[in-house]
């Protein structure tokens, strides 16, 4: 039985592996290799993954994990960005556990979580080309609206993020 929760120290380790395997099989044939090592180096190391669970507030909400039997086979996280307005900022599925219902899960736990902030919108991020990623959100009811660079991108790289919202009751 998968179980949706608030990630706790325990499971930095678990957060890190899913997402990094989650983030070189999305990203391998979008991005190079040196953009996917940037990110992994700043945001899926053991000692900012714990910073991000132990420390939450409106801007951040912390982790939520996926666990089944106790294993973290899922991951993700959101804020508010303005008085009305979360974000889900990550979220990511070991890929082996794909398109059995995990990220839909792990998304209303999260949104849940923005609502009772008092969101009433919610903003994603995906990345031009994401397949994986682009499809589910539109099924979620998010809506593209504009394009823009990606996060992170130093000179040379012309990768872009599509925004996505949707209305959230």
């Amino acid at each position: 039985m998968i179980v949706i929760q608030k990630a706790t120290t325990d499971h930095v380790d678990g957060i890190a592996r899913v997402c990094i395997d989650a983030y070189w099989a999305t990203y391998k044939e979008l991005l190079s290799h040196e953009y996917i090592e940037r990110m992994i180096n700043e945001f899926y190391t053991y000692e900012r993954l714990f910073k991000d669970v132990t420390v939450t507030n409106r801007g951040w909400n912390g982790w939520t994990v996926a666990l089944d039997d106790g294993k973290v086979i899922g991951a993700g996280a959101g804020g508010m960005i303005s008085e009305n307005h979360g974000e889900l900022f990550v979220l990511y599925l070991d890929p082996n556990r794909r398109n059995e219902g995990i990220g839909t899960k792990l998304l209303d736990a999260i949104t849940t979580e923005l609502k009772a902030y008092g969101a009433k919108e919610q903003w994603v991020s995906v990345t031009k080309f994401n397949e994986k990623a682009i499809p589910f959100y539109e099924a979620k009811g998010f809506n593209f609206i504009h394009e823009q660079d990606e996060y992170g991108i130093i000179e040379g790289e012309d990768y872009q993020a599509l925004r996505y919202h949707r209305i959230i009751k």
